[in-house]
């Protein structure tokens, strides 16, 4: 079957955020490497984690790509746990509404932009012949 459009933009979308992901990678290893980090240990686990996220993202833009609903799934729930993490932002004493509103907005456009696409694969799927299944 053929992706729609919103399903490959929505794809594009998980794309970009892995490679902003993959971005932070490799600024965290040159401050590894450059000795900028309190713990050593703490570093390279927080450096693993984020790099998983990114294969985790980029695994998901490709399924969205090929219609696979749990790439869609997944993306979704990725941008709920970004949505988490810009409500973070806003409590405690360092709470800063700017970065809170940098952090969820493209979470935002993420989420909307994965709902259409499970909304358009659903259309397909009940308009599509049961022979053709």
């Amino acid at each position: 079957m053929r992706t729609t459009r919103i399903e490959r933009i929505a794809a594009g979308w998980l794309a970009l955020e892995a490679l902003g992901i993959l971005i932070l990678v490799v600024w965290e290893l040159v401050a590894l490497l450059r000795g900028d980090s309190g713990s050593v240990g703490s570093s390279i686990a927080l450096l693993v984690l984020t790099a998983v996220g990114a294969a985790a993202l980029g695994a998901f833009a490709v399924a969205v790509w090929r219609d696979r609903s749990w790439g869609r799934s997944g993306g979704v729930v990725a941008q709920l746990l970004v949505l988490s993490i810009a409500l973070g932002t806003l409590t405690g004493e360092g709470a800063d509404t700017r970065l809170a509103a940098t952090i969820a907005v493209p979470a935002i456009v993420g989420l909307v932009v994965l709902i259409a696409a499970a909304r358009a694969a659903g259309r397909r799927a009940r308009d599509t012949p049961v022979d053709e299944v």
